[in-house]
């Protein structure tokens, strides 16, 4: 039978607008200026300071809408941004310095919406306004470590030949001098060492010396690694933070520029972004008696590390993991309800891990949470000077081999757990980075914006609708409606997905959507007004319309498809963003010209005894 949908058909048209319809309800409810009161220890805040935060409001006569504790933070909403900054002088004030208190743009939406997992759409920089931050890759720290690493596996290698050393000592340009015996060991070490290291420079200094550094070639390629490395980590980190439609670029040899859409908690920003922590695993000494502990009469390859609370632990310098081979890494609740940090380490650190401690069954291994902190003091530069601190978080004994996953406890509190999971899954920075400018960017300018681009896609809208109901008439009418359905469904999945957020492209790219969604109508009308011209009966000319018009349809979407498809394959920011929404603009356009008018075409005409249409 021609022009009839099935029951199924209909419920699943109706099921998909009422599911559209909700997600893009949040939309309209807006945002609530508030205040996010949040630990300065890095400890979840309580009860307590909900009352705290409510009596001080009230004392000082500021009025909120609420005040509500969740996930160990304290939200306070406020009516208009006036009283948010007033009640955030007043807490910053009673509250000091124990607590974070930050901005922050709560949606304004209903309990039963929220339940449901129904969230506004997400803006962008140019939109909501956010964060904009000038971060430097310290390349010189990170040559340091290098430095470092490369004196311990030449050391190793010189045991390794059975080729004794008398001291080791580091010198300019990141390299290191090793002082033998005599000159002949010298030479030998030499013969050995540089037939192992291609990209090390190893020279003769004096009677009984040698020097080794790094090559220039390696220098650069290292530098460039870092950057690389440390620009992949921080888009990781980004999306940690549950942040879309950023910006991460690089900015001259080794500067970053990263720009963070509707982040209103700097402080949190830059602690995730700036964090430097990663873990290395160290096998303990428990031999030297606490006299040499204290007096620091430890053999070469031995150093002391304190604990949290303040136990010294003898620990062999030999590394035998890092951060670098951790892949992923989760929070969660070990059998005593202690917070514990899960660890996946990719195959190379697997193999390493599996092998130590294969032979190592019954000894104590440390893992040592190692940060670059800002020291205090400043270089000849003006840049901050950055120091190594380290901290011994567990200590376990190896009591079987172990294999590419491992959990570690000992860990303060569930938030000190998540944030180390957080940054150890997001990956460990190659090189320290220091944060050289930040600025908040109001959004003031995005408010216009939004108004621009509202009016431009309304008068849009109406345009498109004006000139279909004069043209088409009925059925004009039919495609507003799917017009308008497009656009809620739009609003709805930008909503409803998480990775998506709106732009000032994003807006052009709906506008675009609707135009097309326009065009598929136009060609579904003008090819049910060719086959009525045909003589084709009524029915006839509906069911050849849209069968005939829906190839054309297809093509033209599909190949505008394939477009954005490679905008968002090679673009950054602004052409990802137009084209993620030009892509689901135009899959809900086709949804709603094709299957949408067709349902209210047949609901309408079909199954009926028709001598005429309004077209």
């Amino acid at each position: 039978m021609l022009n009839h949908y099935s029951l199924w058909k209909y419920s699943m048209l109706v099921l998909t607008l009422l599911v559209g319809f909700m997600y893009a309800l949040p939309n309209l409810y807006g945002e609530d200026p508030s205040l996010q009161i949040t630990s300065a220890q890095d400890e979840e805040v309580n009860e307590l300071t909900s009352v705290q935060v409510r009596t001080i409001l009230e004392q000082k006569h500021i009025a909120s809408k609420s005040i509500t504790l969740m996930n160990g933070i304290v939200l306070a909403r406020f009516s208009n941004p006036d009283l948010q900054l007033l009640a955030r002088d007043n807490l910053v004030k009673s509250l000091g310095e124990n607590y974070v208190v930050a901005l922050n743009l709560a949606p304004a939406i209903p309990n039963w919406l929220a339940m449901l997992g129904a969230t506004p759409m997400k803006l962008g920089l140019d939109l909501r306004g956010g964060v904009h931050f000038l971060i430097e890759v310290d390349m010189d720290t990170a040559f340091n470590k290098q430095q470092e690493k490369i004196r311990d596996t030449l050391l190793s290698d010189l045991r390794e030949k059975d080729i004794s050393y008398v001291m080791v000592r580091k010198i300019e340009g990141y390299g290191n001098e090793i002082r033998f015996r005599d000159a002949n060991t010298r030479n030998q070490a030499i013969s050995w060492l540089a037939s192992n290291h291609r990209d090390l420079v190893i020279n003769s200094v004096g009677n009984n010396a040698l020097s080794a550094k790094l090559s220039d070639d390696r220098l650069c390629k290292d530098r460039e690694y870092a950057v690389q490395q440390n620009i992949t980590i921080l888009r990781n980190r980004i999306n940690q933070l549950g942040i879309t439609e950023s910006l991460v670029r690089r900015q001259r040899a080794n500067r970053i520029v990263v720009e963070l859409p509707g982040i209103q908690d700097i402080k949190l920003a830059k602690k995730i972004l700036g964090a430097t922590e990663t873990l290395e695993f160290r096998l303990i000494n428990i031999l030297p008696n606490q006299t040499s502990v204290v007096n620091g009469n430890l053999p070469e390859n031995l150093e002391v590390k304190t604990t949290s609370d303040g136990q010294p632990v003898v620990l062999y310098k030999q590394v035998i993991l890092t951060g670098d081979h951790i892949i992923h890494s989760t929070c969660s609740a070990d059998e005593y309800n202690r917070p514990q940090v899960t660890i996946s380490l990719d195959s190379s650190g697997g193999n390493i891990m599996s092998n130590f401690t294969k032979n190592n069954v019954g000894k104590l291994m440390a893992t040592l949470l190692v940060a670059y902190k800002d020291s205090g003091k400043k270089d000849v530069n003006g840049r901050v000077i950055l120091e190594r601190q380290e901290k011994i978080i567990n200590i376990a004994m190896i009591q079987s081999q172990l294999g590419k996953s491992f959990r570690i406890t000992g860990i303060k509190n569930y938030n000190e757990a998540h944030q180390l999971s957080l940054l150890l899954r997001s990956g460990a920075l190659i090189a320290p980075i220091q944060i050289l400018e930040e600025h908040i960017i109001g959004p003031t300018l995005g408010l216009k914006n939004i108004t621009q681009g509202l009016q431009a896609c309304l008068w849009g809208l109406m345009a498109s609708i004006l000139f279909m109901v004069v043209w088409y008439r009925l059925f004009g009418l039919i495609a507003t409606t799917a017009i308008i359905a497009n656009l809620v469904l739009i609003i709805g999945i930008m909503s409803l997905l998480p990775g998506v957020t709106l732009t000032m492209s994003g807006i052009a790219g709906i506008v675009l959507t609707l135009t097309v969604a326009v065009d598929a109508n136009v060609l579904i009308n003008e090819r049910i007004k060719e086959e009525l011209r045909n003589g084709r009966t009524v029915q006839q000319a509906i069911h050849e319309g849209y069968r005939g018009a829906f190839s054309s349809i297809v093509d033209a979407n599909v190949t505008t498809l394939i477009t954005a498809a490679i905008l968002y394959a090679i673009g950054t920011g602004s052409l990802k963003g137009f084209a993620i929404t030009t892509a689901i603009g135009i899959a809900t356009s086709m949804f709603t010209s094709i299957i949408g008018t067709r349902a209210i075409v047949n609901l309408l005409y079909g199954s009926k005894r028709i001598n005429k249409l309004s077209i």
